[in-house]
């Protein structure tokens, strides 16, 4: 009875859920629009492991359907900390956090005007353990997982961006 009735209330929101104007962002696939614009940045260097790790990051996510010369430079600055949170009675440190951010602005080559500018982070926790190894080895796993993380939010937001160019155009 209950799984009719819900069946039913879905069927009457359907039609009104159909022109509620929600569009897929990578609607078009790679001749869309945002697909488009991706493969038009080019992704400039970044100093530091984090930052070859994050630059690494954004052309994995971009530069599959790469094609001609670029219309844009992507460029990006990094802060990469490391904090001692948990700290026992003789001043041991035993946990971690590490914060990435980015601030990154996006530029039309053919102007050199910022198109976008905005920012990207996250953190992470880390155990400190007996061996400095481990500890140095959980250090390096965490910023390839922020670096990863910020990456994803970066393209996101780059997407955004030309969902939202192009629907001013229309």
């Amino acid at each position: 009875m209950r799984l009719a009735a819900a069946l039913l209330a879905l069927g009457a929101l359907a039609p009104a859920l159909g022109g509620c104007g929600l569009r897929p962002l990578y609607g078009g696939g790679v001749g869309g629009p945002v697909q488009t614009m991706l493969s038009g940045v080019e992704v400039a260097p970044i100093e530091g492991e984090a930052g070859w790790l994050v630059a690494n990051a954004v052309r994995d996510r971009i530069e599959a359907t790469r094609s001609g010369t670029p219309a844009y430079r992507l460029e990006i600055k990094l802060d990469d900390r490391i904090e001692g949170l948990g700290v026992r009675r003789d001043d041991v440190v035993t946990r971690e956090r590490r914060t990435l951010r980015a601030r990154y602005q996006l530029v039309e080559l053919a102007t050199g005007q910022t198109v976008l500018d905005a920012t990207a982070g996250s953190d992470a926790g880390i155990d400190v353990v007996g061996s400095e190894y481990a500890t140095i080895a959980a250090e390096k796993s965490a910023l390839e997982r922020l670096s990863g993380i910020v990456a994803d939010q970066i393209v996101a937001r780059l997407a955004r961006y030309a969902r939202s160019t192009e629907t001013k155009g229309q």
